[in-house]
């Protein structure tokens, strides 16, 4: 899955800071993780979809940071490609610049050459290539299995759980099985996966619910984990860091103190202002230098396309109006003249509507929406 940011890049501009985490501890350096990767990317995404290197990139820093020890396979081995990405993130760029990994994303491990012994957890990494090799990869589930059934745990991603569906335990029944299981949702694929969607064998949810799976999830873009002992499961990039913590809690250590980067954080507290909490809503006002006040506006502009009720709108609403002076975005601001015309406020959506025309007269939305007002 891309990042919030390349999907939305013509509207909004999103920037990242990252404290790097603090140095490891000795007592965790025998536990290995074998993160997994699509091999299905050309061209960064344009021929053929790839993985998604901001989810490779966070959950890399958080073994890192807590001393597990990091292997990297896909289903060809050797080159991967990742789907287009910001290489000024500043987590991506710290692992840029970390040569041992990136000498092995240059050169993975084949699926088929990998022994589970070697390994106490599984990460598969998400990105849209996912859905097209790791599913049909024969090796990767035997693997996965026998990582699981030698008491080992396996953490999947946004559509990396991809690679859970055929999955089969000894006994014959599928892992995800009546087990607490998400993924990259129906919803986010519709809203973001338009280009490939067609040519996708099954959407992620559906067969994940086919194969017994109890399925959770929350509102598109906002973190959320399902943890059933040890599986582990994730819906989109904004639970990667969450997903990777909890893998270390499930191989026995105790995760060392990891500063949220800045994209999560904002996310977090936008979800809480999905949820209701006034107090979040007004602590993004406010405190909007601590924040990226840019994703806060993408979110309010994601919300309104699927926004059912007057409270969904309202929301919305409050969101885009915190980042419109600093986005200063014709888009955005029809999208706002939009919601206020929903909610009733004709008066607010003729003055937005005016503003908009005012520096971009010839901007022909604008004056269809207009010419929609009833004053």
């Amino acid at each position: 899955m891309k990042s919030l940011k390349l999907l939305f890049l013509p509207v909004l501009q999103v920037l990242t800071l990252l404290t790097p985490p603090s140095e490891t501890s000795a007592e965790t350096q025998d536990h290995s993780v074998l993160m997994v990767v699509s091999s299905y990317g050309e061209q960064q995404g344009q021929v053929q979809p790839g993985y998604e290197f901001d989810e490779f990139a966070k959950a890399y820093l958080v073994f890192k940071a807590n001393g597990v020890n990091v292997d990297i396979a896909s289903p060809n081995g050797g080159v991967v490609e990742a789907d287009k990405y910001d290489a000024t993130k500043s987590y991506n760029a710290l692992v840029l610049k970390d040569k041992a990994v990136m000498a092995k994303l240059g050169d993975t491990l084949k699926t088929d050459s990998v022994n589970a012994k070697d390994y106490q957890g599984v990460f598969v990494v998400g990105g849209k290539g996912a859905m097209f090799d790791l599913p049909k990869d024969q090796a990767l589930q035997a693997l996965i299995a026998d990582v699981y059934q030698q008491q080992g745990s396996v953490a999947a991603v946004c559509h990396g759980p991809a690679a859970l569906v055929d999955v089969t335990l000894a006994d014959g029944r599928y892992l995800v099985a009546n087990k607490a299981v998400n993924s990259f949702t129906n919803a986010e694929e519709k809203l973001f996966g338009t280009k490939w969607i067609n040519d996708f064998e099954f959407l992620l949810e559906d067969k994940l619910i086919e194969r017994g799976a109890r399925f959770q999830s929350s509102p598109i873009m906002l973190g959320h984990v399902a943890v059933d002992n040890r599986l582990i499961t994730g819906q989109n990039p904004s639970s990667t860091v969450l997903v990777a913590t909890q893998l270390v809690k499930s191989m026995g250590i105790a995760p060392v103190a990891f500063e949220e980067f800045s994209d999560d954080r904002t996310l977090a507290v936008v979800a809480k202002v999905v949820s209701g909490d006034a107090e979040a809503l007004q602590m993004l006002n406010d405190q909007q230098a601590d924040y990226e006040i840019e994703l806060v506006g993408m979110y309010g502009f994601l919300h309104l396309k699927t926004a059912k009720v007057d409270s969904d709108f309202e929301t919305a609403l409050a969101l885009m109006l915190i980042a419109q002076d600093k986005l200063n975005n014709p888009r955005l601001d029809l999208a706002i003249a939009k919601a206020q015309k929903k909610l009733g406020d004709e008066k607010s959506a003729k003055e937005t509507l005016n503003a908009i025309l005012s520096a971009n007269p010839d901007f022909q939305p604008a004056k269809d929406v207009l010419n929609t007002l009833s004053i």
